[in-house]
């Protein structure tokens, strides 16, 4: 009897973590034989994440178009795109207040009411030990955390990654699926308007490319227990434990946040807005999320959560097909809650006072920088830059640098609410367009 997928990925997460164990109890990364187990490893996560990127724009581009030309007509696709916009903006707003509601519960940052002066003191001296390649990619952070600017020069930049001037060169850059995205809208929204028997050899076109890539996709998972192990094992063995006991407090604050925007804010979401039965679309869902948790990358997981949400749930393509990859670039309910999490625990930590007004503008922030650079490099690291200066917080440097060393698992997780949201958009919207998707059986 053949295991099924998600079971395997499981198994091949444990293995990942129980090898990771044994090479760091046999001195991490300082052997010869570690070094090349950890380059082996690193070598198949590598593979199996190309292979998964590889297929993003040419499903992406298929999906729209054979989407919504579908939706017959010009208003369909208008009613489909406010009610995935309306939903977005709920439930990522729902996740940053639960992450402001319960750092200021918990107060990770304060020993005894008063700032942590021995984190502050950690993350100084994190600063000045880190890695070239850690301090390189915080230097790269904050040039595009000042390229980005205030908040009009973020909403500027957003519109103009939607409108990219080569497609050829947005469809090669992971960093422009945004604008990919707004020109397969503007491709079939002009097919829509011409006759039918015009654009018929057209449509047929991506609609057949379409199924090709789902069934490339579902080749491409038969390998996803290898290619999980490879990108586990490293991840596992490189992280070092000594911070991770500082920021512990911190740690625990985000993965609580983020467990109850998806273990209770969404399940009652869907089970409100489109009475569907949480704990079934979980289980939909499962190979999908554990994809995402162990790519930590909402993209490279899209072809995956469109085979879940269209094969196990009963929701259309004309929908999943449209709300999944818009999602996939622009709904982070996980990162935007992360990122007003660690804004206000390094005010903390720094002493910054922070009342209603200034937590307020963290909240808006944390809900445009989701959006507005999430479709870039470190997109995180980037938004938490924007916000600390924004806000005047000092050793926002310094800090950043010591959170990246605990970010790994976070990342990971925030990953898999990112997905989950992603996913329930569908259900809801599917729902209030009259599909037949999961029931509310209990």
């Amino acid at each position: 009897m053949k295991l099924k997928a998600h079971w395997q990925i499981l198994i091949s997460l444990a293995v990942a973590v129980i090898v990771a164990f044994l090479l760091r109890g046999m001195g991490g990364e300082g052997g010869p034989f570690v070094d090349g187990v950890l380059s082996f490893c690193q070598l198949l996560g590598d593979l199996f994440l190309g292979a998964l990127k590889m297929i993003i724009v040419p499903l992406v581009v298929s999906s729209v178009i054979a989407g919504i030309t579908s939706l017959h007509g010009i208003d369909g696709f208008g009613r489909l795109l406010g009610k995935t916009a309306g939903f977005y903006a709920l439930t990522s707003l729902l996740a940053i207040c639960l992450g402001l509601a319960l750092v200021n519960l918990i107060q990770p940052g304060l020993v005894d009411g008063e700032a942590n002066v021995k984190l502050r003191e950690v993350f100084e001296s994190y600063e000045k030990e880190a890695s070239d390649e850690t301090r390189e990619k915080v230097a790269g952070a904050q040039a595009r955390g000042e390229e980005e600017g205030g908040f009009f020069a973020q909403i500027s930049g957003f519109l103009l990654r939607m409108v990219p001037v080569n497609i050829v060169s947005a469809a090669a850059n992971n960093g422009q699926m945004l604008g990919l995205i707004f020109f397969s809208v503007l491709f079939s929204l002009a097919m829509v308007k011409m006759k039918v028997d015009e654009v018929a050899p057209l449509r047929s076109f991506f609609v057949s490319l379409n199924e090709v890539m789902i069934l490339l996709t579902k080749g491409i998972m038969v390998l996803a227990p290898i290619g999980v192990f490879g990108l586990i094992v490293p991840v596992v063995t490189k992280t070092g434990g000594e911070l991770f006991g500082y920021l512990a407090k911190y740690f625990a604050t985000v993965l609580l946040a983020l467990s109850l925007h998806l273990f209770v804010v969404m399940p009652l979401v869907i089970r409100v807005l489109a009475g569907v039965n949480p704990w079934r679309h979980f289980g939909v869902m499962k190979e999908a999320m554990l994809t995402a948790f162990s790519t930590a990358s909402s993209s490279a997981t899209l072809p995956v959560t469109m085979r879940c949400i269209q094969e196990n749930a009963g929701v259309s393509k004309s929908t999943s097909s449209f709300t999944l990859p818009l999602g996939a670039t622009v709904n982070m309910d996980g990162t935007a809650l992360y990122e007003c999490v660690a804004v206000i625990f390094v005010a903390q930590v720094m002493g910054v006072s922070m009342d209603f007004g200034a937590q307020f503008l963290v909240v808006i922030s944390a809900l445009l920088t989701s959006v507005g650079v999430a479709g870039i490099p470190s997109a995180s690291l980037v938004a938490i830059m924007i916000i600390l200066t924004s806000s005047g917080i000092p050793g926002a440097e310094a800090a950043v640098v010591a959170l990246m060393a605990v970010d790994r698992l976070l990342d990971m997780t925030r990953t898999a609410v990112n997905v989950f949201g992603d996913s329930c958009a569908a259900l809801v919207v599917a729902k209030s367009e009259g599909e037949n998707v999961l029931g509310m059986d209990d």
